[in-house]
């Protein structure tokens, strides 16, 4: 029986190569990398994190450093769903969802790094096996780009042999909106896929407007078109288009998923494992949209999301997000044509080059 024996937990606030922007966090320049070292007994060191889009990784530290991280040495390493449950509980009355959802996943994910290298098995094989590779598609932040920055970057996602690309949607102008659309159509080509994501900035109203206007460009799915807790509006934006919708970033819980899937008519179910309970918490949502006969897509960190896409016998299609997790990685997720393949190193495969990330280190706020 392996026990924890240390906990540390660190903050990093990288730049983003370039300004980014999305309909309802405007321009982001930074984003936040929040880590978690765990070493057992047996000499065993796994590695968990989360991520922010620049904001509230404070927070999260000090929830990890304070009421979580205090909790775990003395217990086992191998209870991940009795661990799991314990942090659940000790923060429930203050933080169901929201930053206590980030700090538990981050936990979650070093216990499953730690499971992996104590089995000497690839995180793929050991959240279920179904195989080592998923069908990836390149999501953009690109609201604030005008049309021209707007097809270069996409033209970037082209020549690394995506099949399959996702814009941001959501300015004043609808018609210009749908311009952008069809321009990203048009360089495409009818053979690719094109998503579009709305992050949740639009009225039901405004949606299936915007809706309307996209469908005749072809589009895979409209991702996040209204507030995610409006399940009725996801709906009737859905049946009002005839358009795929998407949703699942910005749930955090197991019922939140449960309420989405049972009630707002989705094509995709989209959990992050960085904010929805880790490894454990992501699985869970697969489970259930295994079970409502709906693929599992992902949102953000594909460097880890990889694994579990690879790992599930419904996998849609796997988000390469833009906040570049994996450039501070000691080896980037490898893709080639639009397929992604996880890592075969025992764990997750995600080890941090930690001189990389030290110019960013954040220290805790009082």
């Amino acid at each position: 029986m392996s026990l924890i024996e240390s906990f540390e937990a660190q903050l990093f606030r990288p730049p983003l190569p370039e300004p980014m922007g999305d309909a309802k966090h405007g321009v982001h320049t930074h984003f936040e990398i929040v880590t978690v070292t765990l070493r057992d007994s047996d000499g065993l060191e796994g590695v968990g994190y989360t991520y922010t889009g620049g904001y509230g990784g404070q927070a999260i530290l000090a929830m990890l450093r304070h009421d979580l991280g205090p909790m775990l040495p003395g217990m086992t390493a191998d209870d991940i769903p009795g661990i799991f449950e314990a942090m659940h509980w000790r923060v429930h009355y203050v933080g169901r969802g929201g930053v206590a959802s980030f700090a538990i996943s981050a936990i979650d994910i070093a216990l499953w790094d730690l499971a992996g290298k104590r089995a000497g098995a690839p995180l793929a094989k050991l959240a279920g096996g179904h195989g080592q590779s998923t069908r990836a598609y390149a999501g953009g932040i690109d609201l604030n780009f005008d049309r021209d920055r707007l097809l270069t970057n996409i033209e970037t996602y082209l020549t690394a042999g995506f099949q399959a690309v996702k814009i941001k949607v959501g300015r004043p102008d609808l018609e210009d909106d749908a311009g952008r659309v069809a321009a990203v159509r048009k360089l495409i080509g009818p053979e690719r896929l094109l998503m579009v994501d709305a992050n949740y900035g639009m009225s039901v109203e405004q949606a299936i407007a915007a809706g309307k206007a996209f469908a005749p460009y072809d589009i895979h799915w409209f991702e996040e078109p209204t507030d995610p807790e409006d399940i009725p509006g996801y709906a009737a934006i859905g049946d009002a288009t005839g358009l795929p919708i998407a949703q699942g970033e910005n749930l955090h819980t197991a019922d939140e998923f449960r309420r989405a899937i049972a009630g707002a008519k989705l094509s995709y179910v989209q959990p992050d494992a960085s904010n929805c309970g880790g490894v454990s918490g992501w699985l869970a949502v697969a489970e259930m949209a295994n079970a409502a006969g709906l693929p599992v897509c992902s949102h953000g960190m594909h460097e880890l999301h990889v694994s579990l896409m690879s790992a599930v016998p419904n996998a849609g299609w796997m988000e390469v997000h833009s906040f570049p997790i994996d450039a501070y990685a000691k080896e980037p997720m490898r893709q080639e044509n639009g397929i992604a393949f996880a890592p075969e190193a025992p764990g997750h495969g995600v080890a941090f080059q930690w001189d990389k990330l030290a110019p960013y280190a954040q220290t805790q706020s009082p």
